[in-house]
Parts: C-alpha cells; sequence; structure tokens
C-alpha cells in the first residue's frame, strides 16, 4: 500500500471515528422521560390534564440548562396512551423500556400503575405516580417505586372520619365501580365511617364505563342513606348526580379525588347542586408561600394551555421535577444512582413540600375538601390525613 493511499484511509478512519464521538455525546446529553395517561376513552380529559403539565415541566427544565458532567442536559419527554386499560397500560410500559426511558411519570390510574411498576421494577427504572392511591403500589417492595398524592387508607379513611364527624352522616351507602381506585377508596371509607359510628345501610355495584344508574340508586333511595359514597371518577359520577336529582334523592354524594375535578359541574349540569357533593384531593397548601405558588403554576397553565387545571396536572408537573432534581443533585443520569436520592429528597414544589417515607409514599399528606356551588368549586377544609 502507497503512503498516500495509508494516509488517505486513516484520515477517513478519523472522520468516521469523530463523527461516532460526536453522535455518542450528542445521544448521551438527552435525557428521556417518559409518562403514561389515559389519552383516550372515558378518562381522557383526565390524561390529557397530566400530559399538558409534564410538557410544560420538559419545557421548564430545558429552559433551566442543567448540566451533569460538563454537558448540558436535553429534556425529552415521551408520553404514552393506556387508555387506562391494564393491557395496554402494559403494551406502553414495555414501549417506552424499550426506548430506554431514564424515569416515568404515571400511570394515572391504580388499575394501570400497579402492573406496569411490576414491569418498570425489573428494567430497574424509577417510576413516581401522580395519582395512584392503591396502597398495593408502593407495597411490592420495589425500590423506586413512589407517589406524590396520598394513597387510599389516607384518603377513603379521612372522608370516612370527616362524612361522620363534620358533616354528621349517621348512615351511608356505597357504590363502588369495581376497579382497582374505585373498591380500594371504598374499602377504606366504609372501614374508617363504622369505626367512627356510622352505619353502611346499603352497597351497591356499577362499572367504570356505566351510564344507567337508576336500579340501584332506587335501591339506595328505599334505604333513605344520610350519603352516598362512589368509589370512581368523574365521567361517572357526572351522569350519577342527573338520576340521583331525577329520583329525587336528598343524600349528600361524596367522593374522592377521582370526582374531585373541574369538569364534574359540566357532566353534572345542574345536578350538582349547592353542598350537595364533598369530595377530597390530595394536597394542600397551608403556607401561603405554597398558596402563592400553587396560584401561579394554575395560572400558568392556564395562560400556556389555554385550559384550566382538571385535576392531577399539579402533581405531574412537581412529579417530573423531582425526578429531574434527583439527577442534578447527584450528578448522575443513572436511574440506580439518582433514584436512590429520590428517596432522601425533600422537594418544594407547586402542591407543597414533598417528601417520601420508607415505601416511597408521600410523608405527612394533606388533603383538601371540597364542595361546589352550582359550576364554582370551593375549597371547605384543609386536613391533615
Amino acid at each position: 500500500m502507497s503512503l498516500e493511499k495509508f494516509k488517505i484511509i486513516y484520515f477517513l478512519l478519523a472522520v468516521i471515528l469523530l463523527n461516532s464521538s460526536c453522535t455518542n455525546e450528542k445521544v448521551n446529553n438527552v435525557v428521556k422521560i417518559g409518562h403514561v395517561a389515559p389519552l383516550t376513552g372515558n378518562e381522557a380529559h383526565l390524561g390529557k390534564d397530566n400530559e399538558a403539565a409534564f410538557k410544560l415541566a420538559i419545557k421548564d427544565l430545558n429552559s433551566q440548562k442543567i448540566v451533569i458532567n460538563g454537558q448540558e442536559l436535553v429534556f425529552k419527554g415521551i408520553s404514552e396512551d393506556d387508555a387506562a386499560d391494564p393491557k395496554q397500560g402494559a403494551s406502553a410500559a414495555q414501549k417506552l423500556i424499550d426506548l430506554e426511558v431514564i424515569g416515568v411519570i404515571g400511570h394515572l390510574n391504580s388499575g394501570t400503575t400497579v402492573p406496569a411498576s411490576i414491569m418498570y421494577n425489573r428494567a430497574s427504572i424509577p417510576q413516581i405516580s401522580p395519582s395512584a392511591t392503591l396502597p398495593k403500589y408502593t407495597r411490592q417492595g420495589f425500590k423506586y417505586a413512589f407517589r406524590v398524592v396520598a394513597n387510599d387508607v389516607q384518603l377513603g379513611g379521612s372522608l370516612g372520619t370527616y362524612s361522620y364527624e363534620v358533616l354528621n352522616g349517621k348512615t351511608a351507602a356505597i357504590i363502588d365501580d369495581r376497579s382497582a381506585y374505585g373498591a380500594g377508596v371504598a374499602t377504606e371509607f366504609k372501614s374508617s365511617f363504622i369505626n367512627s359510628g356510622g352505619k353502611i345501610i346499603s352497597t351497591q355495584y356499577t362499572n367504570n364505563k356505566a351510564t344507567d344508574f337508576f336500579a340501584i340508586l332506587t335501591a339506595i333511595k328505599a334505604k333513605k342513606p344520610d350519603l352516598i359514597f362512589f368509589g370512581g371518577m368523574d365521567a361517572v359520577a357526572g351522569p350519577m348526580l342527573r338520576q340521583i336529582k331525577q329520583l329525587k334523592i336528598s343524600s349528600k354524594l361524596i367522593g374522592g379525588d377521582g370526582i374531585c375535578t373541574g369538569k364534574l359541574p359540566l357532566l353534572a349540569g345542574d345536578s350538582i347542586g349547592k353542598n350537595l357533593v364533598f369530595c377530597a384531593t390530595a394536597g394542600g397548601q397551608q403556607s401561603q408561600k405554597f398558596v402563592d405558588s400553587n396560584k401561579k403554576f394554575l395560572s400558568r397553565f392556564e395562560s400556556e394551555t389555554g385550559n384550566p387545571v382538571v385535576l392531577y396536572a399539579p402533581y405531574v408537573y412537581d412529579a417530573t421535577m423531582i425526578l429531574a432534581e434527583a439527577i442534578r443533585i447527584t450528578n448522575s443520569l443513572d436511574p440506580l444512582v439518582f433514584a436512590e436520592k429520590i428517596k432522601s429528597l425533600r422537594y418544594e414544589g407547586v402542591t407543597g413540600p414533598i417528601s417520601f417515607d420508607e415505601f416511597g409514599d408521600v410523608k405527612e399528606p394533606t388533603l383538601t375538601i371540597f364542595t361546589f356551588d352550582g359550576q364554582e368549586k370551593k375549597v371547605v377544609e384543609i386536613i391533615k390525613s
């Protein structure tokens, strides 16, 4: 081989190696974070609310120009639709695993979050749910499964006590939609309500796609309960309230965070009444600092997305920021390294201060009790769960 040919080959190899190095460097500074929620189906309004907050968080992270090991990170959000269906949720989880995301924000529903968490655990991918409340999620022994909202024990239990002690309900009927969330929160409400001194006089079942409740509501009407507790989501609670009014049932309707949305009045119409519906969401800003922070976020969210927050968006935003904060503090993109930091992190988010216990549940969660006055959703009280 001539010297001239050798130089040409050497030059071409050098160019290839340089391009490969540049490509790897470019790939290595791209941080892929996954998000999963129902973007289709009757809970799509909740999922799209979450997705919008996720995109807003990704935008903010890129504007912060976080540098790790001398490289400015580029955050890439990858959003998947699980349609609130466990099988589709598993497919979405596998897709994110195959795409090598370093963390997942989601899923929205307990029924999709729990089976997906098994897959993320096997892949050593940290998961932070902004809304799943089923206690089982953080009781599986997984090291890197977290949630930023109260669980069913805290949510349903607090509602049971509040319904008896504050709303003066002595008897209650329960409607359970048989979903993981609905059944879980209804079970905890029942236990707490009975322990407080109340009596459950009727238990009825429906599903999360039902629209006709006349049969079960007629059975409940005959028992004349002070309260009706519904374990389910707003898409079902809205039509149910319309039929409660048609049947002239005077019982108050109580529910968890699943019905505690800004869209419930639209779904229920004038059937929502005044102080007839009470519900609770995880979180509650007890200091002026966090009240102001939350108001600022709500205003900005509506301004940038064109829609008001439906329910879980602030928790999605905080969950995404927590993941990035752990990366920044540890100066590492290794999930096994920064996920350890999440365990001990105390983060001041738009929903309030967030830290986690040994299971991955949020410590000392507060709950906000709401009621509705027509189309207006009003804070009644902030309580410690």
